[in-house]
Parts: C-alpha cells; structure tokens; sequence
C-alpha cells in the first residue's frame, strides 16, 4: 500500500548546511561576480592580513571581506566612511548562514586609486616633517662629482648630459644606471641613491622624463621619498614635465620640473661664472677706487684748513698706508684670481686623468712592458737551456758505446736471447752468437773456448 493511498504526503527533509550550501551554489551560479558601491563601516584588518568590514547604503549592508592577497594590491588605504567600488563574488558563509561577498578590487568611489594613495601619503609625510623646508641643503656652486639615478637608455639621462657637456665641459658625472618604471624600479632608485650617497659625490639628481601617474609612481613610493629625505647628499628631484609632481618633489632638496632644468640647476655655466667673476673684480676695484677718492677729498679739504698743517705728515703716512692697502688688495685679488684658475685647470686635467681612454693607455703600456719582460725572460732560459743541452749532448755523444766500437770494439750477443756476453764463462761450443761492430753485425757460432789459464773451469 502506497503512501498516497494512505493519504500521508511525501516530505523532503534537508539538513542546515545542506540548505546553506545550495543557497550559496544558487547565488554564485545566478549572481556570482559583481561590481558593488557602498560605503566601508567597521573595518579590520586581522592579524592573519585578511580584513573584514560591511558596505552599507543608506538602507541596507552585507558583510565583505579581503584576503591579504588582495589587499596588498591596493595602493590606498580604505578607511570607515570611504565610498568605494568592489568587484567580488556573492557567497554564502555555510557555517553561519550568511550570506556575504568576496572582495578582489577595490577602488575609491570619484578618485582613482593611485591620486588616493597620492594624497594620503602626501599628508603622512608631511605631519612627520619630511616636507619640512628647514630640512632642505643647498646645492653646491661648483660640484666635482655629479650622480644621477635614472635609467641609461631614457631621454632623461640623454638630456642632462647634453646640458651639462655644454655648460661645463669634462664634469665629472657618475651614473647609476637604475629602472625607473615598474614594479622593480622603487628598490634600484633606493639602491643607486644609497649607493651614490656612500660614494662621495656632491650632489644627486633623480629623475626621469614623462608620463602618466602609473609611470610615475616608483617616485611616489614612501621607501623611496625616505631614501631621498635621510640622504646627506643634496638632491634634486627631476620627474616627469613641469606639471607632473611627485612626492619626491617635496622631500628633496630641490624639485627641478624636467631633467634638463636639473642639468641647469647642479652647475653653472662656466663662461657665465667667468663672467661673474670679472664684474665683482671690477666692482670691488671700482669701490676701492671711491674710498680713495673720497679720502683723498677728504684730505686735500683739511689740508686747507687751520689746524690741521701740523698733522700734514701724519696725513701723508695714511695716504702712502692706504696706497699700499690698496696695492695688496689688488695683489691679493691677482692671486685668488690665478689660485682660481690654477683650481680649474687641476680639475681639468683630473678629469681627464679619471677617464677611460686614459687608464686604457696606462695599462696598455703596463702590459707592453710586462710583455718585454717576459719574452726576455723566455728568451734567456732559452739559452741557458740551449747551452745545457749542447754540453749533455757532447757528454753523451762521448760516452756512447757506438765511440768505443768505432775504436775498434766489439759486442757479442748469445743468440736466440740477445744476452750480452760479458765473460767466456757464458759460452759453450755450438752456441750461436752476434757480432756488433760500429757499421754493422755479423752472426757466428761458437766452435772452439780457450780460457785463460787462470780462468779455466
């Protein structure tokens, strides 16, 4: 008997996390990946990394969450009461039997991410004082050494040594080749400034040419406007175009708004400098000059006057003092002038000295004569060698036995053995010998032994 006949309906009777796990199978198959606006409440960031927070609207909220992998993506810092956008999956949490979603994308609601991140950091540094103006070093008047991080093969680099090679020829400039775009570029810009800071130059231009704040932004990291802040170099900031800037703007010593402009900045032009030089000599003489005209007003009017006859040679030793005040000042003047270009034609000749071309000669003629010494010394074990064998060879030749079988000597070897016979006592009647004479043998056999009479067996 069936149960419809018994008038008893059929039940289907599900557990709770069955009916949770089919509420969620349904929710990721019918909605599953979405974009969603709301407003971040209640936001924690475990110690696991993951953060946990709601997004609401003005009438209702679900629970989000985002593992740390995703969170480290982002450049800016969520906080309560942000209006963002998330991109996630709707799921369900069996265990609770709620329903929540799975952020992987976040971005601040009306700012883009990266300008967001910008601006937080920006207010970070700045309450810590790295913007600080009392902070800033001055750059150097005439620097010797020059570094520079940036990539070697941009237009930045190109462009600041074109200016330079015009406006000071044979400066010294070390490079620090380092990529400046990527995600491997915050740590080679902190490397070559560290490095360049340790290595003695005196003063840093970093930098590189323009682009889109994606480009730009190994110069907004905060390691690297650290970096650019605790560095005892002076440095200049050189990123992007005149309207680009960025954080390293604000902590290096000076913000130059293109490469070239930096190139300008770090050194003077050296005709310009001359030239600056020459109009305060003629400044000076010329003010040394009215001094003295003005005294010597001065004195022709109280030479004139009553009173003042008696203290004529008093007068006149001042004047002969201020003359010769006068004739130091313009020999000191002679000599700082010749002291300053002696200085210049010094480091002229030092730069020349440091380039390659010139430590290529030196070790070039290093080599040639180390190569000379050498082959003398080849050369005489040759001889030494030489003279060695000759005399061994004529020591042997004098020992050889073909000599003594040239004097009339002979070898006699038992056969089939090729034993040398040394004595008669080896040889019986009959036994077939070889004889060696010194152009040829000769075989025998052996009819008669003779002993001498001492010898005989």
């Amino acid at each position: 008997m069936t149960n419809e006949i018994l008038g008893i309906e059929q039940r289907q009777i599900w557990s709770v996390s069955g009916l949770n796990r089919k509420i969620r199978e349904l929710l990721e198959g019918e909605i599953g990946y979405i974009w969603l606006s709301g407003e971040i409440s209640n936001w924690r960031v475990a110690p696991s990394g993951h953060a946990y927070f709601t997004l609401k609207d003005a009438e209702s909220e679900i629970t989000a969450v985002m593992f740390r992998g995703y969170l480290q993506n982002i450049r800016f810092q969520p906080e309560n009461g942000m209006e963002v956008l998330v991109f996630g999956q709707i799921t369900v949490y069996e265990r609770r039997g709620t329903h929540q979603i799975i952020i992987e994308q976040m971005e601040p609601k009306g700012m883009g991410a990266l300008q967001l991140a910008f601006e937080q950091l920006k207010k970070k540094l700045e309450a810590e004082g790295l913007f600080d103006p009392a902070h800033k070093k001055k750059l150097p008047l005439l620097p010797k050494k020059i570094g520079i991080v940036t990539s070697p093969t941009g237009a930045a680099i190109r462009d600041i040594l074109k200016v330079l090679s015009r406006r000071f020829a044979n400066i010294h400039v070390v490079l620090y080749p380092a990529r400046v775009q990527g995600e491997e570029a915050r740590a080679e810009i902190v490397a070559g400034i560290r490095y360049l800071d340790s290595y003695g130059v005196d003063v840093i231009i970093v930098g590189r040419g323009g682009g889109s704040i994606e480009d730009l932004w190994p110069f907004n990291e905060e390691i690297v406007v650290r970096t650019v802040y605790e560095a005892k170099t002076p440095i200049i900031s050189a990123v992007g175009h005149e309207i680009d800037f960025t954080l390293t703007d604000f902590s290096a010593d000076v913000r130059a708004p293109t490469p070239s402009a930096a190139a300008e900045m770090v050194i003077q032009d050296q005709t310009v400098l001359w030239e600056t030089i020459q109009t305060r000599k003629h400044k000076l003489v010329r003010a040394i000059k009215q001094i003295y005209q003005s005294y010597q007003h001065r004195l022709e009017l109280a030479q004139k006057r009553r009173g003042f006859q008696s203290v004529n040679n008093i007068i006149r030793e001042n004047l002969l003092r201020i003359i010769d005040y006068r004739k130091q000042l313009e020999d000191w003047w002679e000599w700082e002038k010749e002291s300053l270009l002696s200085r210049i034609q010094k480091a002229k000749y030092a730069l020349q000295m440091m380039s390659p071309q010139s430590k290529i000669k030196s070790q070039k003629e290093k080599l040639d004569y180390i190569k000379k010494q050498l082959e003398q010394k080849i050369d005489s074990i040759y001889q030494h060698k030489k003279s060695l064998f000759i005399f061994h060879s004529a020591k042997l030749d004098a020992l050889s036995p073909l000599k003594v079988l040239g004097r009339g000597y002979s070898l006699v070897w038992l056969e089939p053995e090729h034993k040398l016979v040394r004595y008669i006592k080896q040889l019986n009647k009959g036994n077939t010998i070889q004889v060696q004479f010194s152009d040829g043998t000769a075989n025998a056999v052996v009819e008669t032994i003779e002993y001498k009479k001492d010898d005989t067996p």
